[in-house]
Parts: C-alpha cells; sequence; structure tokens
C-alpha cells in the first residue's frame, strides 16, 4: 500500500534538508503523541544506519517497531525503513531545488504485509484508503507549511 504528496516549500534546498535532519524535534514530537522513543546510537549527526526502536498503539494493539535510516544523501534524499512483526514500510523524503529559494518536496511511504495479522491490517487500510491518503497529504501539506514558517522566522 502506498501513500504519496509532494509539496512546493519556499525555502532553499539546504535549508530544508537541515530542518528534515532535526531527529530530535522527530522524537519530542513522538514522545508528546504518546510513543515510546529509543535512539539505537548516540550520535545526533545523521550518519547511514543510524536507528530508533519506537513503541507505539495502532488500532488497538501495541507495536514495536524498528527504524532505520537507509538513504543519506544531502541535501536530496533520505529513506526510512520500517520494520514491526506485521509489517514493513519505507519513507522516501526526496527534495528537487526548482530555483534558489524554492524546494519541492515529495514524500512516498510504503506499507507492506509481512504476516497474516499485517495483511489484514492493510486490508483494513485499504478499506479507508481514500480517507488516509487525505489525511496523509493534508498532515505533509501543514508540516511543508511549518518547514517554510520557521524558515522565514531564521531568515
Amino acid at each position: 500500500m502506498q501513500f504519496s504528496s509532494k509539496e512546493d516549500i519556499e525555502a532553499p534546498v539546504a535549508d530544508v534538508f537541515a530542518m528534515l535532519c532535526e531527529f530530535e524535534s522527530f522524537e519530542r514530537l513522538a514522545i508528546r503523541r504518546g510513543v515510546e522513543v529509543e535512539r539505537l546510537q548516540d550520535s545526533n549527526t545523521p550518519v547511514l544506519g543510524m536507528g530508533w526502536r519506537v513503541v507505539f498503539d495502532l488500532r488497538g494493539k501495541r507495536r514495536d517497531a524498528t527504524i532505520t535510516l537507509d538513504a543519506y544523501d544531502p541535501p536530496n534524499v533520505m529513506r526510512f525503513t520500517t520494520v514491526s512483526s506485521g509489517l514493513a514500510g519505507a519513507l522516501d523524503l526526496e527534495l528537487v531545488p526548482l530555483s534558489p529559494r524554492r524546494t519541492r518536496m515529495a514524500v512516498v511511504l510504503n506499507l507492506k504485509p509481512r504476516t497474516l495479522p499485517g495483511r489484514l491490517l492493510i486490508q483494513s487500510l485499504k478499506l479507508a484508503k481514500t480517507t488516509l491518503t487525505k489525511r496523509f497529504k493534508l498532515k505533509v501539506a501543514d508540516y511543508a507549511k511549518s518547514l517554510e514558517d520557521r524558515h522565514r522566522g531564521l531568515a
């Protein structure tokens, strides 16, 4: 199952990529939403292979997942892969400079089942695909807007 969205951001590609690499802010955001987050490395600088162990509730069930930074090509691409007991996922972030002050951010999320319960979860998500796609695009648009606002505050 795949979700994708593209948003244009009024900020240079290097600045957008730098803001996307502020993993501590994502960790704090997840913790505020009830996710248990454990960084597997001590490094604060992004390095290929760095990872997190996360525990969260999804559809009434406790889930445990490992997230790994699998591709890191500043300032163009980052890819995170996720492995849990029932699902495997990949989140691709691609930045394309449209002009010196404008960047297009493409976000693609792929989810694949690994077990029968994972297949059932994906099947239930497919039933709500239209609603979930709208919510995904709205969240990406909101995040792109927040990146723009942060950049304006820095400039």
